[in-house]
């Protein structure tokens, strides 16, 4: 049985649209649709009851497109060549996260504010915290963003812009918690003879203790830590070039020449030159093992990121100044540093004469 519907829909500039959506369904399931966009909703009216008339006097092509479901995006969107190589580790989860829950069976053309609010409301309910589940909705805006101009889709973004209001109200999705945890001296202490503990009962030894230190005093994440390879050294300068660092506007290409401070010059230096890695390890299973120790400890509340906070806190304390710190941390946006160095000495005005 065929059937039309209308829906009202406001461009970025502000004018309107009416879309004519024709549907051919039975049992159910949809045999055929097709679309077109009017400026007046009294002509994509009009529209839909000729087409309607039509498809029931004189039937419709057995060849028509079929519905596009949200997963089918998600699909498409990995196997492109150029797109998947933009997706970082992070947002290549949250799809197939996405791909595996009844959102993804959504057709395109009928996604609402409230599915959105439905998919972000089982995963609360699965433990999931609001700032997780912000990524979540990031994740499908960009899904609708590309289903546009990549595949041609006729759709937008207002299903998830519409459910904004009531995701925060509700508590459903949150702007991430600024941290501010560092390790202290004795948790550093105790860290460091677990992990020393651990290195020798593994057979592939992993030297953890020189990673924690390297960790803080270059302030790198483990993942740029672990991809550096010797010709990234630069002796001269006792620098090494970071590639690929991480930066919100780009995915790759963000190499920097990172100086080596406070006593990590001297642990790279150390490592034994039998890979073109200097720390031929898997970042994953470094974490893992730091993870290990830390739960064995009891010591709660504590990432490995967070040593990075702590080689940046360090660097302030000796004295260097937010753009000398930024060179080490590579931050673009100073902003955060200066979050860091606020924290850090909230009274350093007091000691300012006026």
């Amino acid at each position: 049985m065929a059937s039309y519907s209308i829906q009202k829909r406001e461009k970025a500039d502000g004018t309107v649209r009416h879309r004519c959506l024709i549907r051919v369904k039975e049992n159910g399931k949809v045999l055929y649709t097709e679309q077109r966009t009017f400026t007046k909703h009294a002509a994509a009216e009009a529209w839909g009851k000729q087409r309607v008339a039509d498809i029931e006097t004189n039937g419709f092509e057995d060849d028509a497109k079929p519905e596009v479901m949200l997963g089918d995006v998600i699909a498409r969107a990995i196997a492109e060549p150029h797109i998947d190589a933009t997706i970082g580790r992070s947002k290549r989860y949250c799809l197939k996260l996405l791909a595996d829950c009844d959102l993804s069976k959504v057709p395109l053309d009928e996604l609402k504010p409230h599915h959105i609010i439905e998919h972000c409301k089982l995963r609360r309910s699965a433990g999931t915290g609001p700032s997780t589940i912000s990524i979540d909705v990031s994740v499908i805006r960009w899904l609708l963003r590309i289903a546009k101009s990549n595949f041609g889709h006729d759709v937008s973004q207002v299903a998830v812009i519409d459910a904004y209001d009531a995701l925060y109200t509700q508590g459903l999705i949150a702007k991430s918690g600024k941290r501010s945890r560092r390790p202290t001296a004795i948790e550093i202490d105790k860290l460091k003879e677990g992990l020393e503990a651990r290195s020798k009962q593994r057979a592939a030894h992993i030297p953890f203790v020189d990673l924690l230190d390297f960790s803080i005093l270059s302030c790198m994440r483990i993942g740029e830590v672990c991809r550096i390879t010797w010709t990234d050294v630069d002796e001269a300068q006792k620098a090494v070039i970071v590639r690929d660092r991480k930066d919100p506007r780009k995915k790759s290409g963000n190499h920097m020449l990172v100086p080596l401070l406070g006593g990590a010059w001297e642990i790279l230096q150390k490592q034994p030159r039998y890979d073109e890695r200097v720390f031929p390890y898997n970042a994953t299973s470094v974490t893992a093992g730091f993870q290990r120790v830390r739960n064995e400890l009891g010591i709660t509340d504590l990432r490995y990121h967070d040593l990075r906070r702590e080689g940046a806190s360090r660097l302030f304390e000796k004295g260097y100044t937010i753009d000398e710190v930024a060179q080490v941390t590579g931050h673009r946006n100073i902003n955060t540093l200066w979050q860091v160095y606020t924290e850090l000495f909230p009274k350093r005005l007091h000691d300012k004469d006026i």
